[in-house]
């Protein structure tokens, strides 16, 4: 058996690649190094990467060109580099995802491929639904980020060091907001649209730490990224830090225009991650869709399953089916029989886009029948999604009409991996069945 790795790092020297080929193998991102670029070709054709990390020690326009081969080599599977070193002096680079500075952290590394592979996987889900809506006549523009200058909340006292480091992120085109307080930020937050935070710590990074909490409990906020500027991380480790929320750590030690750097470049990285996700939710309202949930009809899911199901063995990547079936019970038959269980669907139907990850497609087979395709996950993740949806829909009580008592919708539940693109019709039907016998 060929043993499979999720990450290629290609660098020459340990000095980078080897703590954090040590690091992330121990997160569970199985490593190879390659020490040249006919090896990382062959690493990436032979194993199942899913990730590239290149050392930009050994020259950027080296590192470049790798990764620009890479690409190629990989399609149609999209896979993500993340170039770390370089210095802040170093020209920005449309053929890294992203670039980190030196020295890195494997918690850091780790939650920023998370990152970035689901951006591919959602991206690769776009290409396919432009190929499904194009033969319907419809044509989806290719997600093209904003031009608009980045945007920035800065968060914290306005200390010397802080106004310093904001100036730079201003001279650098970057439009900066200032919050002062946790309670301005996230007013802030959620009135408009920032493509970064950055949280001046200080001396204590309780408030800030709360800050990036707060934001990664909240669906709509979860993905910006954080930058803690502060003194000293106190007694919480750089790696503690990551695990809560942050994407980067920099102290004011660190050059202030490195800082910027830093932050903008996080920022630019995000942009592109939101392009992807709002292209892929403006894809989600055209006028194919069930009129009463929102979600993808009988017929355009079968059309759009087709293709998902040929890519996936082509991408290397699983693709996991799910079908939810609304549970019989005395609540729902006698919401039935007053009509009320029908109304409850388009709200319904809005819970289930909304639970369900922008890469994914949820489907109405039925009156009570739900499915939802998962690309890139494995039928025990998608079992675990399923349950998820399922249990956040248990507890909502929808509307049973006047005089009567609100009712809760519970489902039956069946979730397969569908394997060869042969077995698809076979793998939607056991998903089904497993649904009918009661999961």
């Amino acid at each position: 058996m060929v043993p499979q790795a999720r990450l290629l790092i290609a660098a020459r020297t340990d000095g980078m690649a080897g703590p954090l080929s040590e690091g992330m193998d121990q997160l569970g991102w199985r490593t190879i190094t390659a020490r040249g670029p006919y090896a990382a070709e062959a690493a990436l054709q032979d194993l199942g990467v899913q990730a590239v990390v290149v050392d930009l020690s050994d020259g950027i326009e080296e590192a470049e060109g790798l990764a620009r081969k890479l690409r190629l080599l990989a399609a149609p599977r999209r896979i993500p580099v993340l170039a770390i070193g370089g210095g802040s002096g170093a020209k920005a680079s449309e053929a890294f995802d992203l670039r980190l500075a030196d020295p890195v952290y494997p918690a850091q590394v780790a939650m920023r491929l998370e990152s970035l592979v689901r951006t591919c996987v959602a991206e690769e889900e776009y290409r396919l639904r432009q190929e499904t809506f194009g033969l319907m006549g419809v044509g989806l523009d290719d997600p093209e980020p904003s031009l608009a200058p980045l945007r920035l909340l800065a968060v914290g006292d306005p200390t010397p060091q802080f106004l310093g480091l904001s100036n730079c992120l201003e001279a650098a085109g970057a439009e900066v907001v200032g919050a002062f307080t946790s309670y301005t930020a996230f007013d802030f937050l959620h009135e408009s649209d920032f493509d970064t935070v950055v949280l001046w710590g200080g001396d204590a990074a309780d408030s800030a730490m709360a800050i990036a909490g707060g934001m990664r409990r909240n669906s709509r906020l979860y993905h910006i990224p954080c930058l803690l500027y502060m003194k000293t991380l106190g007694g919480m480790t750089s790696a503690e830090a990551y695990a809560r929320g942050i994407s980067d750590v920099a102290s004011p030690e660190t050059p202030e225009p490195e800082t910027a750097w830093r932050a903008l470049e996080l920022a630019r990285s995000y942009r592109r991650q939101a392009a992807i996700r709002a292209a892929l939710e403006t894809a989600r309202t055209l006028r194919f869709m069930d009129p009463e949930t929102g979600l993808f009809t009988r017929e355009l899911f079968s059309q759009h399953l087709g293709r998902l199901a040929s890519a996936a063995p082509a991408r290397n990547r699983p693709l996991s089916l799910c079908v939810l079936r609304v549970r019989e019970t005395e609540e729902v038959a006698e919401a039935r029989r007053s009509g009320w269980l029908d109304k409850a669907f388009p709200q319904l139907g809005s819970m289930v886009s909304r639970l369900i990850r922008v890469e994914d497609t949820a489907a109405r087979l039925g009156p009570e029948h739900f499915a939802i395709a998962l690309p890139a996950t494995p039928e025990a993740a998608a079992r675990v999604a399923a349950d998820r949806i399922a249990a956040v829909i248990s507890r909502t009580a929808f509307d049973g009409g006047d005089g009567r008592r609100p009712f809760i919708l519970e489902f039956d539940i069946g979730a397969v991996e569908v394997g060869h693109p042969a077995h698809l019709d076979a793998a939607l039907e056991a998903a089904a069945e497993m649904a009918r016998s009661g999961g």
